[in-house]
């Protein structure tokens, strides 16, 4: 990591100036497969710690969070643990696609981020936050800006007055093949500022 933070110290002064004064950024590693994703569409548009606290409630209930037992819970059983309507939707579709053999995680060793990227778009509720946020965390890709995400946009504006996507997308390009990075020590300002870590 060491080799990659210098790469984008001696890029871009604005990430430089945030690891000499907020220190390194925590790399997450998740476990890949059915409960990491479902995990993630927990996580969409609501804050982190809300999503932990309902996938927490989730795995307690469940032992552990497997597409059979997805597939048989009821929405209410769902909805008891914060579960969205529409999110219940999402991750009993996700559970058929598994038992069904259409969505095989154990295959995306041997497939491209972009074939991955075009399997996991055809799922209901899955876009490119999603996606890039299981690449990133759970196959540890490591050129992925996820633009998308509310935090890293924010922080972009606020840093770099940028405001554009096109302009974000640009700014991204001079980290490459760091984005992955660059976004963790953005995401690592972000929550410094904020006192959340």
């Amino acid at each position: 990591m060491q080799e990659a933070i210098l790469f984008l110290s001696e890029k871009d002064k604005t990430l430089q100036f945030i690891v000499e004064n907020f220190g390194h950024p925590i790399i997450q590693k998740r476990d890949e497969g059915f409960a990491a994703l479902c995990h993630i569409i927990l996580e969409q548009q609501v804050s982190i710690a809300s999503a932990k606290a309902c996938y927490e409630k989730l795995q307690q209930y469940f032992g552990e969070i497997v597409p059979e037992k997805m597939v048989n819970a009821t929405d209410e059983e769902l909805r008891r643990f914060g579960v969205s309507r529409q999110k219940s939707i999402y991750l009993k579709h996700l559970a058929e696609k598994v038992l069904s053999k259409e969505l095989v995680f154990e295959s995306f060793a041997s497939k491209s981020e972009a074939q991955i990227r075009e399997e996991l778009l055809k799922l209901k509720g899955v876009g490119n936050w999603t996606i890039e946020v299981y690449l990133m965390f759970c196959l540890q890709a490591p050129d992925i800006i996820p633009l998308g995400d509310i935090a890293i946009k924010n922080t972009i504006k606020e840093l770099y007055d940028i405001h554009t996507l096109e302009e974000m997308e640009l700014l991204a390009d001079n980290w490459k093949p760091h984005r992955t990075l660059a976004s963790y020590i953005l995401w690592h300002y972000y929550l410094k500022k904020r006192n959340k870590i």
